[in-house]
């Protein structure tokens, strides 16, 4: 069992997270490095689900998916161009530092 949380990005995504997340030890997929460019959100809630990744998204679509069942890793959510790059570091940094990915199971956090 993992003891930190695993991050997943969704293909809205700026890779600069994806690169700073990783410079910091963070293990970090995105949709593109899992081969899921086009992929349907079924898909990727398929991915996040197998590899027990915390997936953090701009898609209100996958809010929509955690109101119907709570049988994933974790989301995390920030409406697009709303915050900074910096600040989105912050806060999945944060939730990195904070959450078990045990206590992610279910859950939807909000930047």
């Amino acid at each position: 069992m993992k003891d930190k949380i695993c991050f997943h990005l969704d293909e809205q995504v700026d890779p600069q997270i994806a690169l700073q997340l990783g410079s910091r030890g963070i293990d970090v997929t995105t949709t593109i490095t899992a081969g899921l460019r086009t992929a349907s959100d079924e898909s990727q809630l398929d991915f996040i689900r197998q590899q027990k990744r915390v997936n953090f998204t701009h898609d209100r679509d996958f809010l929509i998916i955690a109101s119907q069942t709570n049988e994933h890793p974790g989301i995390i959510y920030s409406k697009q161009r709303t915050r900074s790059l910096g600040e989105i570091i912050e806060g999945l940094m944060l939730i990195y530092q904070v959450y078990s990915p045990e206590e992610m199971v279910g859950r939807v956090e909000y930047l």
